[in-house]
């Protein structure tokens, strides 16, 4: 069974501040592994790095933090999608840092001179036993049998196996006679079509030992059609109107063409086997059969070329021919037979693969340099190779990838870049186009008229007014001569008070009380509301304006996101007590997992809350009813469900810490400008969100998949980006 990708990080408080350079070292190891020293990431480790489907980066362009809370409720996916986040420093060239664009990454044992021919990139027999061809197969000739896929294999690669759970009603070809090395071989290869079942056959082919073609039959799938992927199959809707051929008839066919002693030949032809859901038990994998290191495969594509010197699946062609790549997958397999690993290993493919994809960057790069004075300049100097940026890394692997977008993503031409005129329109090809790919960058924009910085700012504000409405609570009426020490020390049990001052323009002395984080002002009202304090039964309440009226629905959602999960929030702490004391105290809990301990960033001391994180949701709750009323050290603890635990909590410190420079009439002006549009914007985050959910619900299990706030970085000053990141599972969700 295929192994569930995991993604940890410990993004609580202080900790949940991201650098460009930490988000490139994630990026870097999810999409190459250890090729190319790449590392785990020092901020968080993805478990099961190789059996990743690939790497998608959502990039939201021009949007900040801000945007984030802002239209937090817009926001219904995301927040409950992506359990992991953080907070992103603003950079000047967001997409350069993004894939590395500069850094020198090229593999360390790389030989000189990778331009060579293939005649002087042959290596010597002496120096062939690293190649990983030799370790798997040794260097004499084989018979066919030796090389086909034993039952471990297959069951390792995904095959369908008789008696697996999910091929209970798969068919059977029934070709179970010993194979011997003189036994037929056929190439197999089927196109497909995504569906809400999904994947379906749409066409299928199949050519005997000579390469004569068999089988070239168009397919009806069963499901309604979602996308028929012609870039790539060739197959439109018009030409599938007319087919009454359905799988079981191409089922049918197979078994009757295939003698009980053949042998199939295909490139992942687990994809081929799965989507026409037949059983075969001996199978020739070309793209297992031609070995590389750490899991990786060569494409057919330039197999057929280093091998062959064919040339399939041109461009100019709309879509692949199922035959010719039998054809090609049928003679690579026939070649490696008849030649041995040898002589294949001999070809040094890893060499040729590099010494191609270098060239291209090569051109690809030349092409953008400058002409006329720099010519002469170019023609002194000895030629030499770009340093490649994270993008050249993947060309080197053997890997394509793919930005879509409105703005120009990739200043190196080293992908398939595609820039379309409306989010829809990106959406649409990404869904055809990002299962097909390992690493994806696609970048949604919210248009030129809503990115002016005098709007960042007006939001800014917005988030800043109401985030301090939600911080502060007014507790009152209180006799004239009450004792205010009695009230700070009351409500300083719920969390760090930020300010408690006196309000005297009512009859009777009422208290403001500004809270530094959410938790505590939720608590306040929660705990104290019709409570006795200095002597008076009091109520405790936010202010009332126009940005609190949705405050309890915000509370509500906030509770339920994803990030705070398993999270809960505890108060009455003694300022005296370590990390170490509590550790030791709260040990006996269950499945505890972390503990924060938020303390002033400036001054460095801590505040007398912290937050604990729980494995399991349940243990959180059970949890929280121990802890309630709980004594600690002669302190009364009180406790609830977390409502900013991770990223939010270090932006509302720094909001409290810093103030607004902007004078009264640029204010107002702001104000004015972003109220003729934020219904607008409601309307974009949304549709935006739902963007996300729909590119989200495509992508392959075992996908990592990153969303992007890259920040605001302008002369009227910079705004912090956001983070949020999971590998989807099995249910949808992304995987901690």
């Amino acid at each position: 069974q295929e192994k569930s990708c995991r993604l940890s990080a410990a993004l609580l408080g202080e900790a949940c501040e991201i650098s460009h350079e930490q988000l490139y070292e994630l990026l870097k190891y999810a999409a190459l592994g250890k090729c190319h020293n790449a590392a785990q990431p020092s901020w968080c480790r993805i478990y099961h790095q190789s059996h990743l489907a690939g790497v998608v980066v959502v990039v939201l362009h021009e949007m900040s933090q801000v945007h984030f809370y802002r239209f937090y409720l817009q926001f219904k996916h995301l927040r409950k999608v992506f359990r992991h986040r953080f907070t992103l420093t603003p950079s000047a060239n967001f997409l350069a840092s993004l894939y590395g664009e500069g850094t020198d990454l090229r593999p360390q044992n790389t030989a000189q001179g990778l331009t060579s021919t293939s005649s002087e990139c042959v290596t010597k027999s002496s120096d062939l036993q690293c190649d990983p061809i030799i370790r798997r197969y040794g260097e004499k000739k084989r018979g066919l049998t030796s090389y086909t896929l034993t039952l471990e294999e297959q069951k390792k690669n995904d095959y369908p196996i008789k008696g697996s759970p999910g091929c209970k009603d798969y068919i059977s070809t029934e070709c179970d006679q010993q194979r011997t090395d003189s036994s037929p071989l056929f190439g197999l290869d089927c196109e497909m079509c995504l569906t809400a079942k999904g994947n379906e056959v749409t066409r299928v082919s199949l050519v005997d030992a000579q390469g004569q073609c068999l089988l070239n039959e168009l397919v009806k799938p069963e499901s309604t059609v979602m996308n028929y992927r012609t870039r790539f199959s060739g197959v439109t809707k018009k030409m599938l109107l007319p087919v009454k051929t359905r799988l079981s008839d191409i089922q049918t066919r197979l078994k009757k063409m295939l003698p009980h002693d053949a042998v199939l030949v295909g490139h992942s032809l687990n994809s081929d086997l799965q989507a026409l859901e037949m059983i075969h038990p001996s199978v020739i994998d070309t793209s297992l059969l031609f070995a590389r290191d750490e899991g990786r495969r060569f494409k057919l594509k330039f197999l057929a070329k280093a091998v062959l010197g064919k040339e399939i699946q041109c461009e100019q062609k709309l879509g692949h021919d199922p035959t010719e790549d039998a054809r090609a997958a049928l003679e690579l397999a026939q070649f490696f037979i008849e030649q041995g690993p040898a002589k294949v290993a001999e070809l040094n493919l890893e060499m040729l693969l590099t010494a191609e994809k270098l060239a291209e960057v090569s051109q690809n790069k030349a092409a953008l340099q400058p002409q006329g004075c720099e010519v002469q300049k170019q023609l002194n100097e000895p030629p030499r190779l770009p340093k490649p940026c994270f993008l050249d890394c993947l060309q080197v692997t053997g890997q394509k990838p793919l930005l879509l977008g409105r703005q120009g993503l990739d200043s190196s031409s080293l992908c398939q870049s595609n820039l379309s005129p409306s989010n829809k329109q990106i959406l649409q090809r990404a869904l055809e186009d990002v299962p097909l790919s390992t690493f994806s960058i696609i970048q949604f924009s919210l248009g030129p008229e809503y990115i002016a910085s005098h709007l960042h700012a007006a939001l800014d504000e917005k988030v800043r007014s109401k985030l301090t409405d939600m911080l502060t609570i007014y507790a009152g009426p209180f006799e004239e001569s009450f004792c205010l020490n009695s009230v700070k020390k009351e409500f300083g049990k719920c969390g760090p008070v930020q300010s408690l001052t006196v309000v005297t323009e009512t009859f009777q002395p009422y208290v403001r009380v500004q809270y530094e984080v959410l938790e505590a002002a939720q608590l306040a009202v929660e705990s104290l509301n019709g409570a006795e304090v200095a002597g008076s039964c009091i109520k405790v309440q936010r202010p009332v304006t126009a940005a609190t009226l949705d405050c309890d629905v915000l509370i509500k959602e906030l509770e339920l996101d994803v990030e705070n999960e398993g999270v809960i929030y505890v108060a009455g702490l003694k300022k005296s007590l370590t990390e170490t004391d509590l550790q030791e105290e709260f040990s006996h809990l269950k499945d505890l997992e972390m503990l924060f301990l938020p303390k002033d960033l400036q001054s460095g001391k801590h505040r007398n809350c912290c937050f604990l994180k729980f494995q399991k949701s349940q243990s959180a709750v059970e949890a929280l009813e121990a802890i309630n009323g709980w004594t600690m050290k002669g302190s009364e603890l009180r406790s609830r469900n977390a409502l900013a635990s991770g990223h939010l909590w270090r932006w509302i410190w720094q909001m409290n810490h810093s103030k607004g420079k902007q004078g009264k009439h640029i204010f107002f002006e702001k104000m004015e400008q972003l109220s003729d549009c934020e219904q607008d914007l409601r309307k974009k985050m949304k549709k935006l969100d739902h963007h996300i959910k729909k590119l989200y619900r495509g992508l392959q299990n075992n996908t990592l998949c990153v969303v992007l706030f890259p920040g605001v970085n302008s002369t009227q000053g910079s705004q912090p980006g956001l983070g949020l990141m999971g590998i989807k599972n099995y249910r949808g969700r992304s995987a901690c």
